[in-house]
């Protein structure tokens, strides 16, 4: 008999409703499906919400990192700084260009980037051209930390929110504080366009590489072309570009995501605080907030078992929370724990301490806007059920 079956409870699901819906068949219905009116102003939008100068519409946030690093020059050769406790996009978009990751390990409270092992780290090298802090489950890095390190040696930030929508830190919007800046709209993500992403910047120079090299490197605008009151058949390419601009079925869906920002947000933090607020006195760690000031997207809601209390793995909890019908996942399996990162660079588990002994503990709990409240109380009860039961 075959036993298998889905969790009552999914780890992630989108919140679509029919104002996206309608606005996608309208997209359908206009005969024009690609990057376009829809596209632009989503962009627009983006730029009105996050107070920014540009915002260029990407087919994922994988490509967004990719142009960002394009756009800085990044080489063959040079060194960029980044998390090991990502996924592994993250660090791939480097290689795309023939340059190096090096990995920093990470604060153990909140799983960003350790601003002690990133000072360490560049004392030791000179030929680091970047940096890539990922603001891990939607809390920003120490920002402050970040620029005060590598400011003085010119070092580029190009951050990675694919988490943090709508972070801020110090006030200030994550988007709005590095060289430039990439959002995910992946379908977990706080707001989605199924696939996408956005890249952020204040620079001019950066914004038009971008927009230039996201389409195959021409210099004119495909919509501007093809809609004109007079003939525009005439294009250049300047560059050997990308194809990863973001169709306009996509953006009908981000156009209404966008809107709904802070109600998805405001129901995220209610989650967490429930969350937070019921695991007291069980053997596990709730996330840590640096700053209770800022906005945290809660992308993720991260435990830490505390296993030396427990009389089962982790990955046994993760089963027997699935067996109670409740998903769940494990953010991130380490960079240097992955075969291709660990093989090319020689990388050893206690390499990175804090990463290692995180990813063994962590597991993510469901959080998002669609759970219903009996929802959130079958998590706290099931998480509740199997720590005591399992408590040494």
């Amino acid at each position: 008999m075959n036993t298998a079956r889905k969790a009552s409870i999914p780890f992630a699901m989108p919140n679509i409703n029919e104002e996206e819906i309608n606005e996608v068949v309208d997209t359908l219905r206009s005969g024009w499906l690609t990057t376009g009116r829809k596209a632009k102003q989503f962009e627009r939008d983006f730029i009105e919400r996050l107070h920014c100068r540009y915002a260029l519409a990407v087919n994922s946030a994988t490509a967004g990192l990719h142009l960002a690093l394009d756009a800085i020059d990044i080489k063959a050769g040079d060194e960029v700084l980044t998390s090991p406790y990502t996924f592994t996009a993250t660090a791939e978009v480097i290689r795309y260009l023939g340059a190096d990751p090096i990995f920093v390990d990470i604060d153990p409270l909140t799983f960003n980037i350790s601003p002690v092992e990133l000072e360490r780290i560049l004392k030791k090298t000179k030929q680091v051209k970047a940096i890539i802090p990922v603001h891990f489950a939607g809390q920003s890095c120490d920002m402050d930390a970040i620029l005060n390190l590598t400011s003085s040696r010119k070092i580029k930030i190009v951050e990675d929110a694919a988490h943090s929508l709508p972070t801020t830190y110090n006030n200030k919007f994550i988007g709005t504080i590095g060289d430039l800046t990439v959002f995910s709209f992946y379908v977990t993500k706080t707001i989605t366009t199924g696939e996408g992403g956005m890249v952020v910047t204040n620079d001019d120079h950066y914004a038009s590489r971008i927009s230039t090299m996201r389409l195959h490197g021409i210099n004119s605008d495909v919509f501007d072309r093809y809609n004109s009151d007079n003939p525009k058949w005439y294009y250049e390419v300047v560059a050997p570009g990308f194809k990863y601009n973001m169709t306009d079925i996509a953006a009908s869906i981000g156009l209404h995501q966008l809107k709904k920002i802070n109600n998805f947000q405001e129901r995220r933090q209610w989650i967490a605080a429930q969350y937070s607020n019921s695991f007291q006195n069980l053997p596990l760690r709730t996330p840590h907030v640096a700053r209770v000031g800022d906005i945290h997207a809660w992308h993720l809601y991260v435990i830490q078992l505390e296993l030396e209390k427990l009389s089962i793995s982790r990955n046994r909890f993760i089963e027997l929370m699935f067996e109670a019908g409740i998903g769940t996942s494990v953010h991130f399996i380490p960079l240097h724990l992955q075969p291709y990162w660990r093989d090319k660079y020689n990388l050893r588990p206690e390499d990175f301490p804090a990463a290692y002994d995180v990813y063994q503990r962590a597991v993510s709990l469901p959080i998002y806007p669609k759970m219903s409240d009996d929802d959130v109380g079958q998590v706290i009860e099931t998480v509740q059920r199997l720590l005591i039961e399992y408590s040494k």
